[in-house]
């Protein structure tokens, strides 16, 4: 919360989580990571606000080797190995993130998207493929119609590997517009 670290000098993330709990007076936010590094600024800006349930997956150890968090009732948080595939992946969301979300039921959600743990990005070691991309953001829109009234902010951050980025974003906001 107190400086820029890696690949953020502003958390775009918090700050629109901030700004929908002050102007909208929402009581419950979720914030979603599968971004392949750990959130920590998300995290740490935000913990400690009951109205928030941050849920995160992400290769570990990676950057930026901050301690892992403690798992609350407001952080989810499934570290994957580096050799974690689309199994792994889907296991971490649908065991850990979905039964804490479903109880939770967010008015709004927040999503981190980061496409640098697909296979074709040499950014990590984790192999994910396009259709985990998809299928992740099923799961976030079918919650969203379910509590949040199909309210949904995605922020990518991060994809390295030009031509799978292409293709996992797009499949993400065609899910979105649900196309």
């Amino acid at each position: 919360r107190d400086r820029a670290l890696g690949f953020c000098i502003f958390n775009n993330i918090a700050i629109g989580v901030t700004h929908a709990l002050e102007t909208y007076g929402l009581e419950r936010v979720a914030v979603l990571d599968f971004d392949v590094h750990q959130g920590n600024g998300t995290e740490d800006i935000l913990i400690g606000d009951d109205r928030v349930l941050y849920c995160s997956v992400f290769q570990h150890p990676f950057f930026p080797f901050t301690p892992l968090p403690e798992n609350s009732d407001r952080v989810v948080s499934v570290p994957l190995d580096a050799s974690a595939k689309s199994a792994e992946f889907q296991a971490a969301v649908s065991d850990y993130w979905l039964p804490v979300l479903m109880a939770f039921k967010p008015e709004m959600i927040f999503v981190s998207a980061g496409y640098d743990a697909h296979r074709d990005d040499d950014m990590s070691y984790v192999s994910l493929t396009d259709a985990d991309f998809k299928w992740i953001t099923e799961h976030i829109v079918q919650l969203a119609k379910a509590s949040a009234s199909g309210r949904v902010i995605s922020v990518l951050e991060g994809g390295y590997e030009l031509n799978s980025l292409a293709r996992c974003v797009e499949a993400h906001l065609r899910v979105l517009m649900g196309l």
